[in-house]
């Protein structure tokens, strides 16, 4: 995502209608007016001259207000810079806003207000000086939101006063800026998934990603390639010179599957078990595409984040991908699907290679679906949330978290490493957990591995 921009807007402030700046009479200006409104009509009743002097004051000194602030051109600029355009959930985001003052006429006293959504708090209010020609003034304010999302800032609206306060006029510029607050990613500890088991799993993925393998189909003899590789049992069969093709590095693919079912998670809310695997998922794929994997970020549904190809192809680095695949998660919901069979026919045609899965509440039909995922991948690791211990401590002794243990042994059955996840658990322990030699009968043993105190 480019940085955070500064987008500018021009606010004439004398140039709406008349009635809208009598609309814009204060409760003092409306108080003095309807005092010289009575004053005049006492006066005629009593026949005192001065009386009606005084209600004449009083009735044109809040409209001669209006007119002046109406006719009075005052040319405001104003302009919003964001810094960062893109946090983290619970992070602060810093908001500057800059008046500046186009006129040769001084400004009286400017009150701004800037529109932010609720989730990021109240609307920031300033009050500014007198603005002189061509001078500027400055303000601040800072946001934070726990819950991600697309969030937009503005317009932001200028509210111009007479010196007396009897009118006041409001205008609104039309630049808006977007704060995109993304999960929180925690930074995992750079451990091997799946242990060192030769032909599969993490480590054969990197070895092949930095040494390559050479393509076993042989070309013919080129001018200038190197004699050292004819490949001289290929040759004797054709009958002409043929060499080995240079070595193809091979990336390690991996894919990141994240279960976004509404019926699989109970709750809502910055704590919820949803929220968890959200972040997990963003965890492992930007830990991923720092170690040099290729990955695909894949849904319940079988579409592919953030894009058909899941990361925008090779035409993106490590960085941008895992800005595009962060980006797409703060905006990612609750799917109205039921079953992750979707997901199994997309993995039919990623083949092999690590696979990551957060998953939520599974029941036996979908137990059996993930255990069927495992037959397409070298190593498989799942994080499945332990409905049982979100619902609360009454529900863990039920059939429900009874059956939950059940399921885990299916998967871990099927070759996965299943691991469960409680309430307040850490990623980088139970990623720790998963890599290690006996991960399986640990994750069995304390399903709340990775807890906080």
């Amino acid at each position: 995502m480019p940085p955070a921009g500064r987008a500018d807007a021009a606010a004439g402030a004398a140039r709406g209608s008349l009635g809208a700046a009598l609309a814009g009479l204060t409760t003092r200006g409306r108080s003095f007016l309807a005092a010289g409104v009575a004053a005049a009509g006492c006066s005629y009743v009593l026949g005192q001259e001065d009386l009606l002097r005084v209600g004449l004051l009083l009735t044109l000194l809040p409209l001669v207000c209006v007119i002046v602030l109406h006719r009075t051109r005052h040319r405001v600029t104003g302009s919003r810079r964001l810094t960062p355009a893109r946090v983290p959930a619970t992070a602060e985001a810093r908001v500057s806003l800059r008046v500046d003052n186009v006129s040769r006429l001084t400004t009286g006293l400017l009150m701004l207000q800037d529109r932010v959504p609720y989730a990021l708090g109240p609307r920031p209010r300033f009050v500014v000086d007198r603005v002189e020609p061509g001078g500027r003034r400055e303000v601040s304010y800072r946001v934070r939101s726990g819950l991600r999302g697309c969030y937009p800032l503005g317009p932001l609206e200028l509210r111009l006063t007479d010196p007396f306060g009897m009118c006041e006029l409001t205008r609104a510029f039309s630049a808006q800026d977007t704060l995109t607050v993304v999960p929180r990613v925690d930074a995992l500890p750079p451990v091997r998934l799946g242990g060192t088991a030769a032909g599969h799993g993490d480590g054969r993925h990197r070895s092949l990603a930095l040494a390559g393998e050479d393509d076993v189909i042989p070309r013919g003899y080129r001018h200038g390639d190197d004699l050292r590789r004819v490949h001289w049992r290929s040759t004797a069969r054709h009958g002409e010179l043929m060499v080995r093709r240079e070595e193809q590095p091979q990336q390690a693919q991996c894919t990141v599957l994240l279960d976004t079912r509404g019926t699989a998670y109970p709750g809502a809310g910055p704590g919820a078990p949803f929220e968890w695997a959200v972040s997990g998922a963003a965890s492992a794929a930007v830990h991923l595409l720092e170690r040099g994997f290729a990955v695909r970020l894949l849904t319940d549904t079988g579409s592919s984040l953030p894009g058909p190809d899941g990361a925008g192809g090779s035409a993106h680095g490590p960085a941008e991908t895992a800005g595009l695949m962060l980006d797409a998660l703060a905006l990612i919901d609750h799917s109205e699907g039921s079953g992750l069979s979707p997901a199994l026919d997309a993995l039919h045609t990623s083949g092999e290679g690590l696979l990551v899965a957060f998953l939520g509440e599974l029941d036996e039909q979908q137990t059996a679906v993930v255990a069927r995922m495992r037959r397409r991948s070298g190593t498989a690791v799942a994080f499945v949330m332990d409905a049982a211990s979100w619902a609360g401590p009454a529900a863990r002794g039920t059939a429900a978290g009874q059956g939950a243990g059940e399921r885990l042994r299916v998967l871990r059955e099927a070759g996965w490493t299943a691991l469960p996840v409680a309430p307040g658990a850490a990623l980088p322990d139970l990623w720790r957990l998963a890599a290690s030699p006996d991960g399986r009968a640990a994750g069995a043993r304390d399903g709340t591995a990775g807890g906080r105190s």
